[in-house]
């Protein structure tokens, strides 16, 4: 070999360790960004969705109204700290005819589920906590049925605005979803007849409710037509 080919060779060897010098680091500022990066999000605040269900349950409880709803509360993102709902507050406001004074105070009665018994091929009602405060992480999302209650009143027919406000750990304003509540004279009738703690579907979903053009969101009784 001659002094001009060791020369080549030398040359493309610096070259070559010059590149893998410059990719190795290259590779080592990427991956610290990466870091940095995850460590900031996991150093945030969990970001928290609230999603109102498709159904309603209400129905008459001792001299007053129970109203359940099933929101679910989660975070698609991972941090190190949960999220803790410190309360709950349901509003119902009677809009248009309704008189306002007949507004309800709801409160916050108890939490529960609903279980599907197989032998006798119904859903029933189960206490699981009092009215309490719950942690929400990514991994640990809540689908809690609250229940609420309002004494000393019941629904008359017409529309209300509804409200569900969900208060937070660490001085973080209240997550608030919103919702209309259409009552018909029908729906009313059957509410003020029946047993106690008979309950009622209203859904917010079905299709010919959708297409009437009347208020289309808004939470009706199944059986309305």
């Amino acid at each position: 070999m001659n002094d001009t080919d060791a020369g080549a060779t030398e040359f493309r060897r610096t070259r070559f360790d010059s590149v893998h010098t410059w990719a190795a680091t290259l590779a080592a500022v990427v991956a610290l960004a990466f870091s940095i990066y995850n460590f900031t999000e996991l150093q945030q605040k969990p970001r928290i969705d609230v999603t109102l269900p498709h159904l309603l349950r209400t129905g008459p409880v001792g001299n007053g109204t129970v109203f359940q709803i099933q929101p679910t509360v989660s975070t698609r993102f991972k941090t190190q700290d949960v999220e803790v709902i410190l309360d709950a507050h349901l509003e119902l406001t009677p809009v248009g005819a309704i008189p306002s004074s007949k507004k309800p105070i709801f409160y916050w009665h108890e939490t529960g589920t609903y279980v599907y018994d197989f032998n006798s091929d119904q859903i029933n009602y189960s206490w699981t906590s009092d009215p309490a405060p719950f942690i929400v992480s990514q991994d640990k999302p809540q689908q809690p049925t609250l229940v609420f209650w309002a004494d000393d009143w019941t629904f008359q027919p017409g529309q209300y605005e509804g409200s569900l406000q969900l208060s937070r750990s660490g001085n973080r304003g209240p997550l608030t979803e919103k919702f209309c509540l259409d009552v018909s004279k029908k729906a009313a009738d059957e509410i003020h007849g029946a047993g106690q703690r008979q309950i009622f579907f209203f859904r917010d979903d079905l299709p010919r409710f959708h297409s009437s053009g009347k208020s289309p969101d808004c939470y009706r009784r199944e059986t309305d037509y």
